[in-house]
This record gives structure tokens, sequence and C-alpha cells, in this order.
């Protein structure tokens, strides 16, 4: 599986490059455009509860999919974000699904969800799992999903809160032209720091 070594030093050093670069201006969402959007590729993988998850039966919802293991420092910073996400998202048609690469196993998750007041579903990846996604060599990887089923976003390594929460709210305006959010602004700004 994983070499928690390998993972946690390329975290570490891009979390130190990260840290040593200036701060950026906020950027526009990175959406790729749709014709340039491939496939997400489904599976079929067990919840906390032993329930089979697909990620067919998201079609129709904009989706975070979150690699991320209990023992990866930048995984502990987004959880709290995709919380609010989930909360403030979730009936504009928006879902966090995390894939946890723990080789421990549910043992590991487990207290960590309960602990971390997790409120997204949450799955059991592996190898297999991380090859379908062009091999996870790093955590966090995450993936925002169109409401199509297909990749729109790519994130490697931790990423600005405000880079997840544009592209899910472009996502979820493209399908419905609608505002999206904005009566949460003020409340999800003063919960990001």
């Amino acid at each position: 599986m994983f070499n928690k070594k390998t993972i946690f030093v390329a975290a570490l050093l891009g979390t130190v490059v990260a840290c040593s670069m200036s701060t950026p201006p906020a950027a526009e969402p990175k959406v790729k455009a749709e014709n340039t959007r491939n496939a997400a590729a489904d599976f079929a993988l067990k919840d906390a509860d032993g329930k089979t998850v697909k990620l067919a039966d998201y079609k129709g919802k904009v989706v975070l999919l979150n690699f991320w293991a209990t023992w990866c420092a930048p995984c502990k910073v987004e959880i709290p974000w995709f919380i609010e996400f989930e909360k403030q998202y979730k009936s504009e048609g928006f879902s966090v699904l995390g894939v946890s690469m723990d080789e421990e196993g549910w043992k590991a998750v487990k207290p960590y969800l309960e602990k971390s007041k997790v409120n997204y579903r949450m799955v059991m990846g592996d190898d297999a799992m991380a090859q379908k996604y062009g091999g996870i060599e790093s955590l966090p990887t995450s993936f925002v999903i169109d409401r199509q089923g297909r990749i729109a976003a790519t994130h490697v390594g931790l990423v600005e809160r405000a880079d997840y929460e544009g592209e899910i709210r472009e996502l979820l305006r493209a399908s419905t032209g609608a505002r999206v959010g904005d009566a949460g602004d003020t409340q999800l700004a003063s919960n990001q720091h």
C-alpha cells in the first residue's frame, strides 16, 4: 500500500515549499472546461457501516472526492473545511466523499471520524481504488467532480479553502444558473481562520 515515510516526506516538503512562498492573491477557481473533463472512475467500496458506496450513486451531484489518512497532517487541516462545505452546500446538490487510505483500516479511522465529528460519508480505499484515479502518490489528493460525473478539478496536497469553495460554487451554479451559497458567505468566512 502506501509507504507512510515517503508520503510524510512528500507532504512535509510540499508544506515547506507552500509556506516559503508568498501567498498569491485569491485566484479564480481552476475548473476545467467542460469539453476537457474526463469521467471519474466508478467504484464500489464499503462505508463505516458496511454499506456499499458507488460513485454512480452521486450522479447529479457535485462531489468532492478526498483521499486522506488519519496520520496525514495536511488532511487534518482540510477536514473541518469539508465538514462545513457538507453543511453549507448539501441542500444544493453537493456531497463530500472521503476515501481513507489508512493501512490499519476502520480500527484507525472510526475513532478519528467520531472525534472530529465528520458529517460526510467515508469509505476505505485500497491500491486498486488509488489506481483508478491515476495512482494516488500524495495525501491529501482531492477531485472535484461535476454533476455529470466528470473530474472538473484535481488538487494534490494542501490547497486554499477558497479554491475548493470557488470550484464547488462554480459547479453548483453551472447547472442551475443561480447564485450559490451567498447566505452563508459571512459565516464561512468567519470560520475560515
